[in-house]
């Protein structure tokens, strides 16, 4: 039976009376909405409160009256008095009211007998979960180590565990990549200043001992992307450590363009600063090439300080020493996909499965591999009318590699039966900016309807959302740039204000905020169910011949990608 909000509060405000009428709490009793429960104690009123809350119809809220708060989180609910206090949860980051919140009336369960409720204890198992593999891995779940494969058996498995009607076939895709691990990085100046900089995956090592050099910097406003654009700034970096910020150049890279410019300027090494405030966490360029020098990652405003000293005449002698190991490693995606529903109007979803070698990765992205698999857990697999295909991907932290591979691979008639993809990736408030309005950058015809659905549901909730540029650097890339198809989905952001853990160490279970994962969870559920339901009305299908072998030009990790071979469930299992 489903509640509705007023219904809940009654309940709530019935026992806040009873409590001021009697010194004790002994027999509240309440007999109402077809209900009949006598609680003896506070402890089984808690009880009797968090059962409410988790039927359907009642998703989330806050009820803010006399000492009062509730929270569809794993609640632990205790009373302190007369008052709830809600344990190991935090209040919703957006902080409406009861009016504002439920102005259309709590959540309905969607879709018709196609989906069981989110529940916020599957959530936080999954993420405990992942967040244990880490520690029991060295401290991460990054491709080529192995916490990513515990990753995937606990995936696999989980997955299993909950088709109990074998309405699913679940494969892996292997796939081999280039592993890299930075084993030694220090940049030190020449009055003794120690900077510890970022690696940039994938550039070379310098020799052994480090390069010791002269600090060279891009005068004026120039931001050169070639050898002739930094020949014509006058700068001499020949022989030197070139400082240069980091910016977009017409290739579409923004680490790859500068890296090749130190080198074409006849730079010993690059360092090069961040083009936005805050802390900058590594990148990566996805693959060696003979045309890069060394090179790492400083803030932008350790970067403009050092780049001010030499404008303004010091000479400043540097060193700069890196070591990676970078070797071939084979990983896997992971697929299942629904046995039932139209092949020919597929809905694809996913979340990266990997994390950095920094940390645990359960923000990036635990939280939208755990999104999709609640998501599936909760599917009727076995009454949809368009089929789903659930992937999470291996190797995106190094460059989308697992996207990119299984995009690459797939038939013309394979990437004609996809009707869209939704990505999940530190799942938060933000909403991929689709139809262009906020951004300028447009995808393809469908985006738009995915963006308005996800904001209808936040905007029936009086929840604001903060649309995302649609600008590279998660796994919807190959389907919007390759495949040619609407892309949607969820995304927090990296800066220090969406995510101060973003690419490291306290990137752990603590790091995640349930209250708005269990949002868009519900969130992603109910798009999802309409897109099952009428994707192929909402949703112009794209048909496209794909040629092969395809170059992809990966906005995130700054270089293109071939592949030629094509993709088979010849790992089912």
């Amino acid at each position: 039976m489903a509640l509705g909000m007023n219904q809940l509060l009654w309940v709530i405000r019935a026992y806040e009376r009873h409590s001021l009428a009697s010194s004790s709490s002994a027999s509240f009793a309440v007999t109402a909405l077809g209900i009949d429960f006598t609680a003896n104690s506070d402890n089984a009123v808690s009880r009797f409160l968090e059962e409410i809350l988790r039927m359907p119809g009642l998703a989330y809220g806050t009820y803010r009256g006399r000492g009062v708060s509730y929270f569809t989180m794993r609640l632990s609910t205790v009373f302190a008095g007369f008052a709830f206090a809600a344990v190991h949860c935090a209040a919703l980051e957006v902080g409406l009211d009861v009016d504002a919140q439920f102005a259309s009336g709590p959540p309905k369960p969607p879709g018709k007998s196609r989906a069981s409720p989110v529940e916020i204890a599957q959530l936080d198992n999954t993420l405990k979960s992942l967040y244990q593999i880490a520690v029991d891995n060295g401290g991460n779940r990054a491709f080529g180590l192995p916490g990513y494969d515990r990753s995937v058996d606990f995936i696999v498995n989980s997955i299993k565990k909950f088709d109990k009607g074998n309405h699913f076939t679940v494969w892996k895709q292997p796939f081999t990549a280039q592993f890299t691990r930075v084993t030694l990085h220090r940049f030190n100046v020449s009055d003794n200043e120690s900077y510890v900089p970022e690696p940039l995956l994938y550039s070379p090592s310098t020799p052994v001992g480090g390069i010791t050099a002269e600090l060279a910097v891009v005068p004026g406003d120039a931001k050169p992307c070639n050898g002739d654009e930094l020949a014509a700034t006058g700068a001499d970096v020949a022989g030197k450590i070139l400082l240069i910020e980091r910016g977009s150049c017409p290739d579409g890279t923004t680490f790859a363009g500068k890296v090749k410019t130190a080198k074409a300027g006849g730079a010993l090494a690059a360092i090069i600063f961040n083009n936005a405030p805050g802390v900058i966490s590594s990148g990566t360029l996805t693959a060696p090439n003979p045309e890069y020098v060394p090179a790492g990652l400083i803030s932008q405003e350790a970067g403009q300080a050092l780049r001010a000293r030499v404008l303004a005449g010091e000479k400043l002698i540097v060193e700069y020493e890196q070591n990676q190991v970078i070797e071939n490693r084979t990983t896997v995606n992971v697929f299942a996909e629904t046995k039932a529903g139209d092949k020919n109007n597929l809905i694809q979803l996913g979340a990266h499965l990997d994390g950095v070698q920094a940390g645990p990765g359960i923000n990036d992205d635990g939280s939208g591999t755990t999104l999709i698999l609640e998501l599936l857990r909760t599917l009727d697999a076995k009454r949809v009318k368009n089929a789903v295909r659930f992937s999470w991907w291996g190797a995106e932290e190094n460059g989308l590699l697992g996207s990119i591979f299984h995009t690459s691979n797939l038939t013309s008639s394979e990437v004609d039966n996809i009707l869209l993809y939704l990505n999940f990736d530190m799942v938060g408030r933000g909403v991929f900016d689709g139809d262009g309005s906020t951004y300028g950058r447009v995808a393809p015809p469908g985006s738009d309807v995915i963006e308005k659905l996800f904001e209808d549901f936040f905007a029936a909730r009086g929840i604001p959302v903060q649309p995302v540029s649609l600008s590279g650097g998660s796994d919807y890339v190959p389907f919007l740039e390759n495949l040619q198809k609407p892309v949607g989905g969820l995304f927090t952001g990296t800066g220090v204000d969406q995510d101060p853990c973003y690419h490291k160490a306290c990137d752990t279970y603590d790091n995640v905020n349930q209250t708005q994962l269990l949002i868009n969870t519900q969130a992603a559920q109910t798009v999802l169910l309409k897109l099952i339901d009428e994707g192929t009305t909402l949703i112009p299908k794209n048909l496209t011949t794909v040629a092969a072998p395809k170059v992809l030009v990966n906005l995130a990790s700054d270089v293109d990608l071939e592949f030629t071979k094509q993709c088979n469930h010849e790992h089912e299992v």
